[in-house]
């Protein structure tokens, strides 16, 4: 593959804390690399936020929040703005009713960078031939999921995402409404 200029190890222009807390793009593969790590960082918190709901025993609420920060994520690799978008307003929603903490603000953050670095690969389009993103490989299992499953799976339920992601976002909302007149009252 290397005498046809693919290769599977595409180079970063940046290092990995930079460009996850603040990211630019200078060649295409910056623009594929900052949507698998999108991809990764919403899958992560999907698991972990189902872990912590199936821990303190709301297994039904952390499957459908396992399958809206899943499915932004699939999003996000697809660099998709609302998506990314909407899973910073559900995450800062959830830490505003249960409280901040140390590794909720660094997950706020990460999620919030990820937000700008969607941003930002979203409207990068550079007339040359830099601007061809690179193929999306399959060759091992992480491959799989953070580059082929995206590409096939988001064409096929971005609007039940929007739909499903606005209908949780207005339940959120009237569940903050009630705690927040609880508090006052």
């Amino acid at each position: 593959m290397q005498t046809l200029g693919l290769s599977d190890s595409t180079p970063r222009t940046e290092g990995r804390l930079k460009s996850l807390f603040w990211p630019s793009i200078q060649s295409a593969s910056d623009v594929d690399y900052l949507g698998a790590q999108g991809y990764w960082v919403c899958a992560v918190v999907a698991v972990f936020s189902f872990v912590f709901s199936a821990i303190v025993g709301h297994t039904i609420i952390g499957a459908f929040v396992l399958l809206f920060y899943y499915l932004g994520g699939v999003g996000v690799r697809d660099r998709s703005r609302y998506a990314a978008a909407v899973v910073l307003v559900l995450f800062v929603a959830d830490m505003v009713a249960s409280g901040p903490g140390v590794v909720r603000v660094l997950i706020g953050a990460l999620l919030l960078y990820n937000l700008r670095a969607t941003w930002i690969a979203a409207r990068w389009k550079p007339e040359s031939d830099e601007a061809v993103l690179p193929p999306r490989f399959g060759e091992t299992w992480g491959d799989k999921f953070a580059d082929k499953l995206p590409m096939w799976l988001w064409p096929k339920v971005r609007v039940l995402y929007y739909v499903f992601s606005a209908c949780l976002l207005v339940f959120v909302a009237i569940g903050l409404a009630a705690i927040i007149l609880h508090r006052v009252s």
